[in-house]
């Protein structure tokens, strides 16, 4: 095994952290009590050359791996861990399945910042159980008039979605189809942002579509396929939620070891107390076996080995300890960190949201056991 950086990815690793400090930490606070994702920011990550670094060089990206990828959104999240969700490579994945003419429009207008890719997946009645999902997408000659109610939309002030409908109801998850839905979409309705705890500047939202029309040029791939495609891309998009928890909680942790060396209390710095000290070097732990789970992850996804059990630890288990690193950071803070003069607070509103977003830890328990005990063996 071979835990060592080639010299193409540090330096993707240094520009983003250079970055990250620059351009996102000193305006993180704003953009979330503005709840604003600013529009120039993202043509600034693509000047940068860290916008969808995986997209491959014939349509303007720099064709880099999947852990090149990773090693982008865990700097940039040290800076801001909801605008790192601009930079996550699975986009690319989901739209490799499309037609060449689709790839050529959309391919370059998002590595350079021009266009921005949601998902739209979750439906009211169903989150994770996505194989019983009502919205219908019926055929009519070069359209598809799809009706239905997706809620929990996200990037709701992206230009157009990865959306998925059932074009064959009877098939349940086999007869699902994913398509390129744009916000000018005749018959669709798209809701004001729900506000929610984190993730201000890239809000959720809601997508009622009422005989929408689509036309049948944006099916992503073959038809009654979408829950195939979209299940791999999240097993590899998990990966990528976890490199943005420990970014946000490694810049926290950065500052809590630099407060408690500074703050004193009874003559010393109370970095002298192990009731301080200790916690801190539980999150150092923790997080770097986060890291090299997550890094596992995508060295298997760029060598084309099965991720789901990894993916699946990954994803129930490092939003959950960011949380408590984040949280553990706060009390240690003492009042400055339950305040809102710090980002600690927001930090943590922020990655709360990655426990249940793209699959809750019960959900990703599941996929374990049946991996590791087989599927016939569980309920």
């Amino acid at each position: 095994m071979d835990f060592s950086l080639t010299d193409e990815q540090k330096k993707y690793q240094k520009k983003a952290r250079e970055f990250a400090y620059e351009e996102l930490l000193p305006h993180y606070m704003k953009w979330d009590r503005n709840e604003e994702m600013p529009d120039y920011l993202m043509r600034k990550i693509a000047d940068a050359g860290l916008m969808l670094t995986n997209i491959p060089r014939e349509f303007g990206g720099a064709g880099t791996d999947r852990i090149t990828n990773g090693l982008i959104v865990e700097e940039l999240a040290k800076g801001d861990s909801v605008l790192s969700l601009l930079t996550f490579g699975t986009l690319v994945d989901l739209m490799l399945y499309t037609s060449r003419e689709m790839q050529d429009e959309w391919l370059p207008k998002l590595v350079s910042g021009e266009q921005t890719l949601g998902i739209a997946l979750t439906e009211p009645q169903s989150g994770s159980d996505a194989a019983h999902m009502e919205t219908t997408a019926v055929r009519k000659g070069d359209i598809y008039e799809t009706n239905g109610v997706k809620n929990c939309v996200s990037i709701l002030n992206g230009k157009a979605w990865a959306f998925l409908a059932s074009t064959n109801p009877e098939a349940r998850a086999k007869g699902i189809s994913m398509f390129l839905l744009h916000r000018d979409t005749p018959g669709i309705t798209i809701s004001e942002p729900i506000r929610d705890l984190g993730g201000r500047a890239i809000p959720r939202g809601i997508i009622t579509c009422n005989d929408a029309q689509i036309p049948a040029s944006h099916l992503m791939g073959e038809e009654n396929m979408g829950f195939i495609y979209i299940m791999k891309t999240f097993d590899y998009n998990r990966a990528l939620i976890g490199l943005m928890c420990i970014g946000a909680a490694r810049q926290s942790l950065a500052e809590t070891v630099e407060y408690v060396k500074k703050r004193k209390s009874f003559g010393r710095a109370i970095s002298m107390n192990q009731g301080v000290s200790f916690p801190l070097a539980e999150a150092d732990t923790y997080l770097e076996l986060a890291s090299n789970l997550c890094y596992k992850i995508l060295w298997l996804k760029d060598n084309d080995l099965p991720i789901a059990k990894e993916s699946a630890m990954c994803k129930w288990w490092i939003p959950r300890i960011c949380v408590k690193i984040l949280h553990e950071c706060i009390l240690l803070h003492g009042h400055y960190g339950y305040s809102e003069q710090l980002p600690l607070e927001q930090r943590m509103r922020d990655i709360i949201g990655w426990e249940t977003g793209d699959g809750s830890a019960q959900i990703q328990k599941m996929i374990i056991t049946r991996e590791l005990i087989g599927r016939e063996f569980v309920s």
